[in-house]
Formats: C-alpha cells, structure tokens, sequence
C-alpha cells in the first residue's frame, strides 16, 4: 500500500484517477492534512516537520510500504524525516525535477505560491548537480491564482497557470511546481515543455511499493531455504 500525504483535499481524486489509469492494482491510503501548509507557509517549512514526521509513523502503523508527499513546500521536510519511519519517503516532484534537468539547463519554475518556489528551485538544482548538468533556474509566481484556487475556482486557477506558462520565454523546459497546477500542462499552447509532478511522482511510489515486496519476498525465501539447508545439516550429522 503507497500513502499520499496531501495537504489539500483536491489531490485525492486527482492521485485516484491516476491510480486507475496506470497503476489499478496499487492501493492508496490517503492522509489529508491542511494545516501543515497553512503552518510551513507563516513559519517556513521547518516548522512542521515534528508534525511530518507523526504523519509518516502514522502511515507505516496502518500498513504503508511507502510514502509519498504531494506537497512541494514540504517535500524536502518529509524525505528528511524519512530516517528511522522503516519505508522509503518520496516527494512527488523529484522525478520532474529530474526531467526537467536532462531538458536542458534553462528551467523556469513557476508556482501560485511563493512558498513552493524556493523548495522547488532548490530541488532542481539539486537534482542537476547530481546529473553533472549545468542549471540556471528561473522562478516565477503566477499572481492571482492561489486566491482562484482557494476561491473554489479550479478552472480559473489552471487557466491563469497556462497563461503564464505561454508567456515564459528563454527556457527550455517549463516545471509546474505544485501538482495541483498539473491540469494547466494540457491548456498550454507554448512550444517549450511543459512538465508536472503527480503521474511520475505516483510512478515512483508504486515502484517503491513493488520493490519493497520483492525484498521482503526474497528475504523470506532466503530464510526459508535458510532453515531447509539446517534441517538437512542437522539430518546428516544424526545419521553419523
């Protein structure tokens, strides 16, 4: 089972539906905590990461062999807390950030929350010193489209996201910060790419959900083959 640590309620058909369109045999357990962005927004991330890290032990108790953190502004606080939960910790927006480097090396960042840009800048340039690519980041906040959002106005807050993706110029790939921004990767007429976090990001819990079971299923043959091989010592010394 993946748990998703979301800190919006809007994610969790988003992540169902792409559950079923690619990965149907994976089942998610869904943990929807608002307040956490609410508090990483006035205080910055750091200040909710005693709370991350109850929510991810919270996860592992109810059965997660892996949990994924759909919220930019406090990935970085989850895939720290990962030590000692006993699960891998992914945030959601990592893959992109990986895409987006191997893209070339004029990325644009843009979210609807200045919270989310640094996190996210960061993140690629991170993900580029770890390719050995150079990077020149650029990020931009989309002006009014969080007020859309939180206004209930998901068709207004994508469209004014495409927009600003339109008007971007001098980048060779285009990183959607937030998954929420997602949808506006398909309203966007600009020739320069365009990505988003959710579909790969999802791919990479379920790839970490499928491994964990492989491990645990070799180590479990491993053992058992283990107490074969005893048995069959503790016979032949018997027999002499």
């Amino acid at each position: 089972m993946l748990a998703l640590l979301h800190t919006s309620p809007v994610h969790v058909p988003a992540f169902d539906a792409l559950r079923d369109d690619a990965h149907p045999e994976l089942e998610l357990r869904h943990l929807v905590d608002e307040e956490l962005l609410d508090r990483a927004r006035a205080a910055g991330p750091e200040a909710v990461a005693h709370d991350v890290r109850m929510r991810l032990r919270e996860a592992v108790a109810d059965g997660a062999g892996a949990v994924l953190c759909t919220c930019s502004t406090i990935g970085s606080v989850a895939e720290a807390a990962a030590d000692g939960i006993g699960v891998p910790v992914l945030r959601v927006d990592r893959p992109m950030a990986g895409a987006a480097v191997a893209a070339g090396p004029r990325v644009v960042v843009l979210a609807a929350l200045a919270s989310t840009l640094g996190p996210t800048a960061a993140l690629v340039e991170e993900e580029a010193r770890r390719a050995g690519r150079p990077v020149e980041v650029r990020t931009l906040l989309v002006e009014g489209a969080w007020s859309r959002f939180e206004a209930g106005d998901p068709t207004g807050y994508v469209r004014r996201v495409a927009d600003a993706a339109d008007a971007v110029t001098g980048a060779d790939v285009i990183v959607l910060a937030q998954a929420s921004m997602a949808p506006a990767e398909h309203l966007t007429t600009t020739a320069v790419p365009v990505l988003s976090s959710p579909r790969a990001g999802l791919a990479a819990g379920a790839a970490a959900v499928r491994d964990g079971r492989q491990r645990h299923l070799g180590l479990r043959q491993a053992g058992s083959a283990g107490v074969v091989v005893a048995q069959g010592s503790d016979r032949g010394r018997l027999g002499t």
